[in-house]
Parts: C-alpha cells; sequence; structure tokens
C-alpha cells in the first residue's frame, strides 16, 4: 500500500544527486483504488519530509491528482495524440501485482487488481466518449 511512499524516497535520492528540484508523480485521488499513499495529503505531507531530510525545497507535482482515468486518457490524447497514447499503453504501469506478461487494449497488467480494474474501466470510458 505505500508503494508510492518508497518510490518518492527513491527518486528523491536520484533528484538530489542531479540537482533536481521537482519530481512529477501520476497519483490521483479522484479514483484511488483504496490506497493511503495516492492522496493529496499524503503527497503533501511526503513533499515536505523529503524536503526536510535533503535539506532543500523539493517539489512532488502531482498533475492527475484530481482528474479520473478517463480524463488521464484524454489528456494524453490531447498533449500528444495516437503516438502518447499508445505511450502510454505500452510503456506505463499501474499493476500492483507488478504482472507485465498480459497486455491489454489499456497497456499491460494481471487485469485483476483494483489498480488494474480503475485503469481498464478509465480506458473503456474514455474510447466510448471518443
Amino acid at each position: 500500500p505505500a508503494r508510492n511512499l518508497v518510490f518518492l524516497t527513491l527518486a528523491s535520492a536520484v533528484a538530489y544527486r542531479r540537482q533536481c528540484t521537482v519530481l512529477v508523480g501520476g497519483m490521483c485521488e479522484t479514483d484511488f483504488s483504496g490506497y493511503p499513499d495516492c492522496r493529496d495529503n499524503t503527497m503533501k505531507a511526503m513533499q515536505v519530509a523529503l524536503s526536510l531530510g535533503l535539506g532543500r525545497q523539493l517539489v512532488v507535482e502531482t498533475p492527475l491528482m484530481w482528474i479520473d482515468k478517463a480524463a488521464t486518457w484524454q489528456l494524453a490524447q490531447d498533449l500528444g495524440g495516437d503516438a502518447l497514447t499508445a505511450l502510454v499503453q505500452a510503456d506505463t504501469h499501474t499493476c500492483y501485482k507488478g504482472d507485465r506478461s498480459e497486455r491489454h487494449d489499456w497497456g499491460y497488467g494481471c487485469g485483476e487488481c483494483p489498480a488494474c480494474a480503475l485503469r481498464a474501466q478509465g480506458f473503456a470510458r474514455w474510447k466510448q466518449g471518443a
């Protein structure tokens, strides 16, 4: 349940060494699957904790925080057309089981965990509206 916290901590170490000041994450509170590490307050707290731990300001940006998965697919389409949505399908991952053995219309995943279900439902809603 706290994977995002671990990922952000590791990313902050890389950012520190590379003198980056912003981390961007795809967390979304609008249709999160019950995991507290996807919430806006958690991300704000992580931003403060990481900044204190690094001794310098680090910003955690979450541009998808307040939109659902269908709107996320539409944003990808609006920003980069079919090429970007194809990239999202092939190169991004939300499965909580880490399964990349089967590719669905919406991308790779087990197809059963809450993250896969949300991604599949959002993709279907987006395609219906397209």
